[in-house]
């Protein structure tokens, strides 16, 4: 974040906002900047997104679904920008310990231990990881000792819209982004990389929410897409995994995805559909 931050301190905080008295390397000064820029960035990001997804991208006719809630759009959006900042202050925490020094982050490629070749790896590495560990975590987070208390708000949404995305419970959104803040303090990661890997992961867990289940079908069984997580959604017990199907099918909670198998949401709003047309 210490490039965003620069940015920022040169072309306007540091010109329009902060007096001349609040040095820019200022323990409180970076901790507001910080929790200003997380929040608008993040919340940019969740609500631009989730909107072109869901006017563009989106199936409309999900919202025709019986388990499509009333009012479900504005109780996600709500919920999605209530998380957002809540979750930014425990986050702030993480991102001023990366510009105070603590963490693995570089941005010289010569200290990279492999040049190039070394960032790649070190990005490959980020995904499987965060895979991984998010997998584990939203298991637990689905024991029914904690299930009602934190994950339970996100399930609400058993046929979610892009919106539904970052519709969590704080505690539960803040824990599951925990893997991606983690990670450059255990391993080295440039910077850039990293800023573009927190892009993606938003974008990422925008696009298994936006109702759009076509797979090529090389990776039906490899990548875990919005047609595995809408599965996740209506049966609970299946498809945790972020980005990959490995950690389902290790951990047996793979569902080959309904909607490939004529049993999806948009085929039991065609069955309803057609029952309706010959009751009448």
């Amino acid at each position: 974040m210490d490039h965003v931050l620069d940015i920022a301190d040169r072309y306007i905080l540091t010109p329009y906002v902060y007096p001349a008295s609040w040095p820019e390397d200022g323990a409180l000064r970076q901790v507001i900047s910080l929790l200003v820029l997380t929040n608008m960035g993040a919340e940019l990001l969740y609500l631009g997104f989730a909107a072109f997804s869901f006017y563009y991208v989106f199936d409309h006719r999900l919202l025709k679904h019986p388990h499509f809630i009333e009012n479900q759009l504005q109780r996600e959006i709500r919920l999605g920008v209530t998380s957002i900042f809540w979750m930014s202050f425990p986050t702030v925490a993480l991102f001023f310990a990366e510009i105070r020094g603590y963490s693995k982050l570089y941005d010289n490629i010569t200290k990279s231990p492999s040049g190039w070749p070394g960032v790649m790896l070190s990005v490959a590495g980020f995904l499987f990881f965060t895979d991984m560990v998010i997998y584990w975590m939203h298991r637990v987070l689905h024991h029914k000792s904690l299930y009602k208390y934190l994950h339970k708000q996100h399930h609400t949404f058993k046929i979610p819209t892009p919106f539904a995305s970052h519709a969590f419970h704080p505690v539960d959104g803040f824990l599951q982004s925990l893997p991606y803040h983690i990670y450059p303090f255990l391993f080295p990661l440039h910077k850039v990389a990293y800023l573009f890997l927190f892009v993606f992961v938003n974008i990422w867990t925008i696009s298994i929410h936006d109702g759009d289940f076509r797979i090529p079908w090389p990776l039906v069984e490899v990548i875990n897409g919005a047609a595995h997580h809408v599965d996740h959604h209506l049966y609970f017990y299946y498809n945790y995994g972020q980005y990959f199907t490995l950690w389902d099918r290790l951990g047996g909670s793979y569902r080959h995805p309904s909607v490939l198998l004529g049993q999806g949401p948009l085929d039991h709003i065609r069955k309803l559909t057609v029952a309706g047309k010959l009751r009448r």
